[in-house]
């Protein structure tokens, strides 16, 4: 069995993470699908909105195949918290996460959310190429 942290932002993260997921999920593992949101006057309820589509991709596309739990946090946090978080609760063997190319301007101005994650776990991460910014 092997427990899967997903993280997404959008459908079409979700869609390129299922695609990359469907060949390797089977019946005894474990999804934790997390959408991360800022919450407060940064939030509003489009945002929300496509959180939850964003997980519903995911748990509609492996579902069948696997076992997916979807959480959309909403607490202020920034998403690097909440997926290491929920990382460390699940006691995750793997995170999933998606990684858009950035120009090397945008590299040296901010660190993105994938670098971040890749920096502060020690827990294997897979990084999903999205489609460039």
């Amino acid at each position: 069995m092997t427990t899967f942290v997903v993280a997404t932002d959008h459908v079409d993260t979700s869609a390129r993470l299922c695609d990359y997921l469907f060949d390797r999920v089977d019946g005894a593992d474990e999804l934790h699908a997390v959408n991360s949101l800022p919450g407060e006057d940064e939030t509003d309820s489009r945002d929300v909105r496509d959180g939850e589509e964003a997980l519903s991709v995911i748990f509609s596309r492996l579902g069948g195949f696997a076992t997916v739990e979807t959480r959309q946090l909403v607490r202020g946090n920034e998403p690097v918290e909440d997926v290491l978080g929920v990382a460390e609760e699940v006691d995750a063997d793997e995170l999933v996460i998606g990684i858009r190319q950035r120009g090397p301007a945008a590299r040296m101005v901010f660190g993105s959310t994938a670098q971040r994650i890749l920096r502060r776990t020690d827990r294997p991460v897979v990084t999903v190429p999205l489609s460039a910014e």
